[in-house]
């Protein structure tokens, strides 16, 4: 493995990505991603002790090439809590685990399965705070529907949703503590334990069709242990960025109203909006590749063993692409894409999922609280260095007499 002392890893050769700090890249990246894309558009970046790359065309290079820039190294966080699974492995081993999941969660398996009970959980959601004319959306609303979501597709009951929640936070943690160069905690190890006891019980492969866990144990070549490794994936990213990706959005619109008022006008309007979103605040920020061998890309010479961080916020506003990339305008052409779901053999397998919750979340939204605002006394600000969403988002709206 490389240990960073060649003249390509020094201050010297890469000065924006020596003075960037993590705090920069959580709070307020866009306008160090500009600078970096502009001039080192493959960095190396101490804070990281990795490489960042912002330019898209390098992005779609990197996430593209899994024999260069692979996800299977012993570093990867998530698989060292979980175990392997479709998210840290590459080649055939990846496609192998990839393989029970992509049907059911193909568009029309999509809708048949989760199209009704996405629409009954965003109403019964809005039950809970409507008449109170305030809420805090993020928490109240966009977390859970996510998560009612995903337990329903593991084969969880909605009664178990929050002991589901408690499993998936110890192994959040435990991930977090891992990239922070901590040791694994036990607690981490503990909760995915205690929520592969509960995923294999929903395995059964008598009944294919109760859950996805369940159509993968009677159609997979993986293990039980295998399925249930993939079943955590699913549920972090079902969760975590699903939740992300209706907060944002949802930001997004009430910040751009006269966006909105289209919107209530012309409701086709929304899956345009929601892409924007995307586009301009991926609630998955980056994605992590390491070198199997020695490699350059932009006049940067990376090391094998080298850790190359894409950043897929950067490569959705690089103005080569999306010209006036700050600013929100769900009009602009949609073609290339955003890569919001990365791009080559580990694009997101749950994109058509995600879009549909996000779709129906906030066209619920709209259509029962009309005159929903941004609570003016409690400001609302997308953050995060992995995943990026409003740590509170709160609305206020009137109310029946």
């Amino acid at each position: 493995m490389a240990d960073h002392t060649s003249v390509t890893h020094t201050n010297d050769a890469f000065p924006i990505g020596a003075s960037v700090t993590l705090e920069q890249l959580d709070q307020a990246p866009h306008e160090v991603h500009a600078r970096l894309r502009q001039s080192e558009p493959v960095s190396w970046l101490p804070a990281l002790n990795g490489w960042l790359v912002t330019r898209r065309d390098l992005a779609l290079q990197v996430m593209r090439d899994a024999n260069t820039f692979t996800v299977d190294d012993p570093r990867f966080s998530t698989a060292q809590i979980v175990g392997p699974s479709m998210l840290s492995l590459d080649g055939d081993a990846h496609a192998r685990h990839r393989a029970p999941f992509v049907g059911p969660f193909r568009p029309t398996a999509v809708r048949e399965r989760f199209a009704e009970p996405a629409a009954a959980e965003a109403d019964d959601l809005i039950n809970t705070f409507a008449s109170d004319g305030t809420a805090e959306l993020r928490r109240s609303f966009a977390g859970p529907l996510a998560a009612a979501i995903m337990a329903r597709a593991l084969g969880i009951d909605q009664n178990e949703v929050d002991a589901m929640l408690t499993w998936y936070d110890g192994i959040v943690t435990a991930v977090t503590e891992i990239t922070a160069g901590h040791e694994t905690p036990q607690s981490g190890r503990d909760a995915f334990a205690q929520l592969s006891e509960r995923l294999t019980a929903a395995m059964d492969p008598g009944d294919a069709d109760a859950s996805l866990l369940a159509a993968a144990a009677a159609h997979a070549d993986l293990t039980a242990d295998q399925i249930v490794s993939n079943a955590g994936v699913l549920l972090f990213g079902g969760i975590e960025t699903t939740e992300g990706m209706i907060a944002n959005a949802l930001l997004l619109l009430l910040q751009n109203p006269d966006t909105l008022t289209d919107i209530r006008s012309d409701p086709t309007l929304l899956d345009a909006a929601i892409e924007e979103s995307l586009r301009l605040e991926p609630a998955a920020a980056v994605v992590d590749r390491y070198a199997t061998a020695d490699a350059q890309i932009a006049g940067a010479d990376i090391d094998k063993g080298d850790l190359v961080r894409v950043s897929i916020t950067a490569a959705n506003r690089d103005p080569e692409v999306f010209p006036d990339p700050d600013r929100f305008d769900p009009d602009r052409p949609r073609r290339p894409r955003h890569l919001a779901f990365a791009q080559g053999p580990h694009v997101c397998v749950g994109v058509h999922l995600a879009r549909l919750e996000a779709r129906t979340a906030l066209a619920t939204l709209i259509h029962r609280l009309p005159n929903l605002l941004l609570d003016p006394q409690r400001p609302s600000k997308i953050e995060g260095l992995v995943f990026r969403k409003p740590p509170t988002l709160h609305a206020v709206w009137e109310t029946a007499a």
